[in-house]
Order: structure tokens, then sequence, then C-alpha cells
């Protein structure tokens, strides 16, 4: 079974087009959204609306910056600080290209800070590219639940 991709964008414009671009890279993941960094954390601690969800971590997290209740820097110091997510890749996908912020995303462990592109060929070209290395290509960390490897000719 693949690992999902969990997607945190509050933005419903961005979210329209990350969806339309991650369907035109053909991934066979599923696509888990939420729109603030509140509930992006209850789906990666399994609580409130997200309880009952499976348990494992999701392939990747495409983070967005500016988000409500708790933003992105926020959301990817908590994934850092806990041993059960600390090895989920997060993309920081963001509007944002201030230095302080970028800076800020990979002194927390950001693994990608992707600024979004505004043309949309190229903004789906940089988000399927990001789907396919980061839930395809990229080999997790040895003892993280991954997707099964297709048999060996």
């Amino acid at each position: 079974m693949l690992k999902p991709i969990l997607l945190v964008e509050d933005n419903p414009r961005d979210l329209e087009l990350t969806l339309i671009a991650l369907e035109k890279s053909h991934l066979a993941n599923d696509v888990v959204i939420t729109r603030d960094g509140e509930e992006a954390v209850d789906y990666l601690q399994r609580r409130a609306l997200y309880q009952g969800r499976p348990i494992g971590n999701p392939a990747v997290i495409l983070l967005d910056l500016k988000l409500p209740k708790v933003d992105g820097l926020e959301v990817l110091k908590l994934i850092r600080s806990e041993p059960d997510l600390h090895n989920i890749p997060v993309v920081m996908l963001t509007s944002s290209n201030e230095e302080s912020d970028l800076v800020h995303a990979y002194a927390l462990g950001v693994n990608a800070y992707v600024v979004k592109p505004v043309d949309f060929p190229d903004f789906v070209r940089a988000i399927g590219d990001l789907g396919v290395f980061w839930a395809v290509l990229n080999e997790p960390p040895p003892g993280s639940m991954r997707r099964p490897r297709p048999a060996q000719e």
C-alpha cells in the first residue's frame, strides 16, 4: 500500500492548482488535505478528527509556510522534535521568498524549500517533480514503513 502525500494548504486557489499538478504527474498516492497547521498536527498525531486514521506516516508533507492557527514553521518544528515523525520528508511549498523564512526553515530541518512558481506550467512541473521524487524515488530511512518494492527479475 502506498503512503499518502500530506498537503497542508489554506489557500483554495493554491490547493486546487497543487491537486491538479499532482494529478498530472500520475502519482498513485492518495493526497490527504489539511487546511491549517493545527489540523496537520492532528493528522500526524492521530487525534481529533484523525484519531481513527490508519497507522503510518505520509510519504512526504507539502507544507505551506503561512497557515492559520499554527504556522508552517511551528508544524515543522513539531515534526522534527517527535521521534515518530522526524524522518518524514517535509517540503516547504510557499509563496514566500524571504531569506529569513528560507534560513529558518532549513535551520528547523526542512528537506526542501520551494517558492511556488507564478506560471502554471512551471508550477505543474515543480509539483510533479516533487511528488515523483519524494513519493516514488526517495529511499526512506531503514525501519520506516515503506511501499513494497517491485519483484526482481
